[in-house]
């Protein structure tokens, strides 16, 4: 994507889409002249990993500085050879995958890369004993074999379509993550790896450290020390970026608009799969009741959020499918209709009572709408969504709490959420909507259950042919819009700041997850100085 100047009326309220919380947080050590380097570059984010170890989840979607995976992304989101020398070779019944190996890579401590390392990694994630919450995405896999020092093979127990895509997954050194325990050793907070950069040091929430790797089988990266100082509260940022302490930042729109002149900096949006929504659990008297759920959905004014509460920087949402992907389905738009919401509760015998709240049975239509605390956007959308749902007869009343708060009232009480992945429909769709992970933790949090969807996800996943899959994914997104298990709110844009100094930033399309692996500086390793 291209850089653009942000312009136009400030926006105020994007800002904890990008953030988890709002303590300020100051980085020791990043100092005014951090950023003043010609071969280094300090940048501002919101968030950090619990852990750095690509066996417990970290870096599974690519873009990780230390380590590589065997295929990794272009600018279009394109697969292309990483720790692979080429693309994979397919069996015709899509069920084994070879990988040859690019030849001379070590990791950054001089020990050799080779099969055997990546067999280490993906049969560790896959024990029952790694604490990786992201394992059922390769749950496709039967077994993985290295066949000599420089091929692999994966056998799969069934032709899952994107496999590919799960090869973009760090690649660990066995020699010495396999000494330790996969779930507390040092490697969780001092990996080692192939990529273009080595950890040189991690004060949690408030910076990590890199330099450049100078045996990165890509060449030594132009940019030698790259810093990520963890800044949870964007004004902060945005500060400390116009002091000169950082080089390039995360920022909402309003903060954004405040660089617009400065002709040493540009605005880079990037677009994204990033959604909120909110959960409608099935085990709940009121949610579970198929024609609350889809009363809602009409009910929520979708425009409007994106207008009042983003300032334009997104579009409204109606499944985890952007409405501008190839995958999107045309026709599945829910127009923002009270009048249809009331027919539709009326006709399912919920009647309003002196306080314009219904009741059926006894039951009254409320219930509570969780969202993290100190996340603003999360409770802009939440707020909006009670407001459109009391103009209907529905009291949606609000409650902010931690993560350890929610997660306990999951199964019955709806909450605020978000996710959206790029790389392909089955990374979203399969663990929000399959039943069998009806309160799966954070996989499917409305215990969604439909026949149809789970055939339609199952089909989009293991069959080889685009037309299939497409018309598999079209059947999911037309059955959510008849049988919701969750109302879909917006899609969010991301925005960044950057020095004007290099050449080579620029944007993918981006996943909810924002930091480490996204932004500008996802490529920073190949960025070379802007000649005078």
């Amino acid at each position: 994507m291209t850089a653009r100047t942000v312009r136009g009326a400030a926006r105020t309220t994007l800002a904890a889409a990008l953030i988890t919380g709002v303590a300020a947080c100051s980085a020791p050590g990043v100092g005014a002249g951090g950023a003043a380097g010609s071969d280094s570059v300090v940048v501002g984010i919101a968030t950090e990993p619990e852990s750095l170890s690509p066996l417990l989840g970290y870096g599974k979607d690519g873009n990780s500085k230390i380590f590589d995976g065997l295929l990794t992304h272009d600018a279009d989101m394109k697969l292309k050879p990483a720790l692979a020398e080429s693309l994979p070779d397919v069996s015709a019944d899509g069920r084994t995958y070879s990988f040859t190996l690019r030849r001379g890579v070590t990791f950054s401590d001089g020990a050799p890369f080779s099969a055997k390392d990546v067999v280490f990694t993906y049969r560790t994630i896959l024990a029952a004993g790694t604490n990786n919450a992201s394992k059922t995405e390769l749950d496709a896999i039967e077994g993985v074999e290295a066949k000599g020092e420089d091929t692999v093979v994966f056998t799969l127990k069934y032709p899952y379509a994107p496999f590919a895509e799960r090869t973009v997954l760090p690649i660990a050194p066995e020699h010495i993550a396999g000494r330790q325990d996969v779930n507390s050793g040092d490697f969780t907070t001092r990996p080692v790896g192939t990529g273009p950069y080595v950890l040189t040091g991690w004060s949690k929430g408030e910076k990590l450290s890199f330099k450049a790797n100078p045996g990165y089988w890509g060449g030594e990266p132009a940019v030698k020390k790259f810093t990520m100082a963890v800044i949870k509260d964007d004004d902060v940022r945005a500060t400390r970026l116009r002091s000169g302490e950082l080089d390039g930042a995360i920022l909402p729109p309003n903060l954004a608009e405040g660089f617009a002149k400065d002709t040493a900096r540009r605005t880079y949006t990037a677009k994204t799969f990033d959604y909120r929504n909110v959960t409608l659990p099935t085990h709940h008297q009121v949610t579970g009741d198929p024609a609350v759920r889809r009363a809602l959905d009409v009910a929520v004014d979708r425009t409007a959020m994106v207008d009042k509460l983003l300032e334009g920087a997104g579009k409204p949402a109606f499944g985890p499918v952007p409405t501008d992907s190839p995958w999107f389905t045309a026709g599945t738009e829910r127009r923002h209709d009270l009048d249809r919401a009331r027919t539709i509760l009326d006709e399912a015998g919920w009647k309003a009572g002196e306080d314009g709240i219904r009741t059926k049975d006894g039951v009254r239509a409320s219930f509570p709408l969780w969202y993290t605390s100190g996340d603003k956007i999360r409770q802009d959308h939440a707020l909006a969504f009670a407001s459109d749902a009391k103009k209907a007869g529905i009291e949606v009343r609000t409650e902010a709490g931690t993560w350890e708060v929610i997660e306990p009232r999951m199964k019955t009480e709806a909450v605020l959420a978000g996710g959206g992945s790029p790389a392909d429909p089955d990374f979203d769709q399969y663990l929000l909507l399959t039943s069998t992970l009806g309160g799966d933790g954070f996989n499917n949090m409305a215990w969604y259950d439909d026949p149809a969807v789970d055939a339609a996800l199952t089909e989009g996943r293991r069959s080889a042919d685009p037309a299939a899959r497409k018309a598999a994914y079209d059947t999911v997104q037309r059955r959510l819009a008849e049988n919701p298990g969750y109302v879909f709110l917006t899609h969010i844009d991301h925005l960044y700041v950057v020095n004007d100094k290099w050449d080579g930033p620029g944007t993918q399309v981006e996943p909810h997850d924002h930091g480490l692996g996204a932004g500008p500086w996802w490529n920073v390793e190949t960025w070379k100085p802007r000649q005078k």
